[in-house]
Parts: structure tokens; C-alpha cells; sequence
């Protein structure tokens, strides 16, 4: 079941503050991204975060899912989607922790 683009827009809109956050359709689901990092999924209207030390930290007792079958486990976040300011925290903190997107490929020219 593909996710409602409704829940999307209301996941970013809870996240403030944290950089440029957007989203973007990928396999039928969506990306989060902040400031290019992807730092959540949305897949069957849950949201997924990507797991880090720092956020681990934040949240404390974790509970983790794959956020599709074959994926890692993320951080799966559902009573707190209300809780614009500790959803915003999450984010920027994850954020922080994930490394820079790798520089992507020209396409060479024939």
C-alpha cells in the first residue's frame, strides 16, 4: 500500500527549523531529505528515521522496523508525529550524525 501524499506533506510540515527539508517519490514511497541528506522514510503512512547513535540517545526506548521488506531497520516514530518540536529535534540531530551524500557521476559523453 502506497503512502497517502497527504501524511508526507504533514510530516514535513511538522519539522521545523532543522535546514531544507523536502520530499521526494521514490519506488511508490518517499524520501525525506534535510538539507540533501535523506534522513527518514515514509512507506504505508509510517514514518521511518535513519538510525544513529545521536538519535538512539534522543529517543531512548527505540523501536526499530524495516521500513520495507529486505531494508536495515530505521527508527520507527509513531506517537510523537503530533510532537512538532521533538520531531524537529529528531531530524536535525539525525541530520548532523549522517554524512554528506557522495557527489553524484557525470554521465559520460559518447
Amino acid at each position: 500500500m502506497a503512502s497517502d501524499i497527504k501524511f508526507v506533506e504533514f510530516i514535513v510540515d511538522q519539522i521545523e527549523n532543522p535546514g531544507l527539508v523536502r520530499y521526494r517519490k521514490m519506488f511508490g514511497e518517499y524520501a525525506i531529505y534535510c538539507n540533501d541528506k535523506v534522513v527518514a522514510l515514509v512507506c504505508n503512512d509510517q514514518l521511518f528515521v535513519k538510525p544513529t547513535q545521536t538519535g538512539r540517545a534522543f529517543i531512548g526506548d527505540v523501536v526499530e522496523a524495516p521500513a520495507y521488506p529486505g531494508a536495515k531497520p530505521s527508527f520507527l516514530i509513531e506517537d510523537q508525529l503530533e510532537d512538532r518540536d521533538w520531531l524537529s529535534e529528531l531530524v536535525a540531530l539525525t541530520e548532523k550524525e549522517l554524512p554528506k551524500p557522495k557527489p553524484k557521476k557525470k554521465k559520460a559523453k559518447k
